[in-house]
């Protein structure tokens, strides 16, 4: 079964979708770009109030958009979003020629890094397997931009497929995202990810993804990937 991930921007966003039944909290400011990063200090409330009332709810957040090749600063950040006290802490990775040594750089940290593979030009199935055999909790495949393609625009069904196998061959946690809605929720079913992240999804389609988190397509959305079945008439 695939859970259900709420990318949220606040305290108030977080409980709603946490009693809606997201599975998982993901802190980030959409407003900022594809990864945008919530303040430390935001992150720390937000965790604090939410574990008040969900106490064992997995909480991630990100780091904020930063080059890959950024090593000292997307360290630094690891640490500080890590020291807020979030479980996984979320890093994005562009396919090329620092992605390697990115990669290996975030598994080295102390922090539960959960790196986040952008495939806004295709999914890279070498740097999956090999981002797999790193130890990660959690491996994200995701889109930067947010211009209307989804993740399924960008990497063919079977590639994709293979791209999760190997992300996931030694035990990490694998997750889709990238612009996901009703409209996917076939072939990430056909997938069978352990997770499934949303945000535009769940907020008032006339303000998109930097609207506010509407609590009922939250609900409506982890009943449709919990009973499958039902997910074409609740569509």
């Amino acid at each position: 079964m695939t859970a259900l991930l709420a990318s949220v921007r606040s305290s108030a966003e977080a409980l709603d979708a946490a009693h809606a039944g997201a599975a998982l909290i993901d802190l980030k400011e959409p407003g900022a770009g594809a990864l945008g990063g919530v303040a430390v200090g935001e992150i720390a409330r937000i965790v604090r109030e939410l574990r008040s009332h969900y106490p064992v709810k997995p909480i991630s957040a990100t780091i904020g958009d930063l080059p890959t090749d950024a090593f000292d600063e997307i360290a630094a950040r690891v640490i500080d979003v890590s020291n807020a006290g979030v479980d996984y802490v979320k890093v994005g990775v562009t396919p090329g020629p620092d992605a390697a040594r990115c990669l290996t750089l975030l598994a080295s940290l102390p922090a539960s890094v959960v790196p986040v593979l952008l495939s806004d030009d295709g999914a890279d199935e070498a740097l999956a397997a090999f981002a797999g055999g790193l130890g990660f909790a959690g491996i994200v495949f995701d889109t930067a931009s947010k211009d209307g393609r989804t993740l399924f625009d960008c990497v063919d069904a079977p590639t994709l497929s293979r791209c999760l196998c190997a992300a996931g061959a030694r035990g990490s946690m694998t997750c889709v995202a990238g612009s996901l809605g009703w409209a996917q929720l076939a072939q990430i079913r056909a997938l069978g990810p352990d997770i499934a992240g949303f945000r535009t999804a769940l907020c008032d389609e006339t303000e998109g993804r930097a609207g506010r988190l509407d609590p009922k397509r939250v609900a409506r959305l982890a009943d449709a990937l919990h009973h499958p079945v039902q997910a074409a008439s609740v569509a």
